[in-house]
């Protein structure tokens, strides 16, 4: 299991992530598996299936997945980003020090610009997630790399629909 050895501590899930995303349908369990060599994290149902993120029969309640996660040996859970929602997640990759939590500037121009929305460390400690209401045009997925001085230093990836956020609870 991989809650003892990821960079976050997820304790603190139930009262950090804001009710209105809690009382939404949208969210799935996760594991780590590695796939072609590469861990990845895979959606799961609280009761043991296989979740899709454009399958919204696949999803779950917040309470019912966190239950899911405490009993059932779960990495973590997940929300879900629909079409019938007003939210986009953004994901800052490489950008946090696990072990100080110093964000990189280029990360902390982005976060300094959120006026309302839920930001958290990702459950590897080294990335941050923004979830705000709003839109990404293009098919509802935007991905990028950050360059500084030439150099790529990080990625920002931006979700609306058809994708879920590994959610761990600790707000940055």
């Amino acid at each position: 299991m991989i809650k003892e050895t990821i960079g976050v501590d997820t304790s603190n899930i139930e009262e950090n992530v804001p009710q209105e995303l809690a009382e939404r349908p949208q969210w799935v369990c996760w594991r780590l598996e590695e796939r072609q060599g590469k861990l990845t994290k895979v959606p799961y149902t609280p009761s043991g299936d296989r979740a899709s993120s454009t399958d919204l029969r696949t999803w779950s309640t917040f309470d019912a997945a966190m239950d899911a996660y405490e009993l059932s040996g779960y990495d973590g859970v997940g929300f879900v980003f629909s079409s019938g929602d007003p939210y986009v997640g953004i994901d800052l990759d490489k950008c946090r020090d696990p072990e100080t939590s110093e964000i990189a500037p280029w990360a902390q121009r982005i976060i300094d610009c959120v006026q309302e929305g839920y930001i958290e460390a990702s459950p590897s400690g080294s990335g941050v997630h923004i979830i705000v209401e709003g839109a990404v045009r293009d098919g509802g997925r935007s991905r990028r790399k950050v360059h500084v001085d030439g150099e790529v230093v990080g990625e920002i990836e931006m979700y609306s629909r058809g994708r879920f956020f590994t959610v761990t609870g600790e707000v940055l």
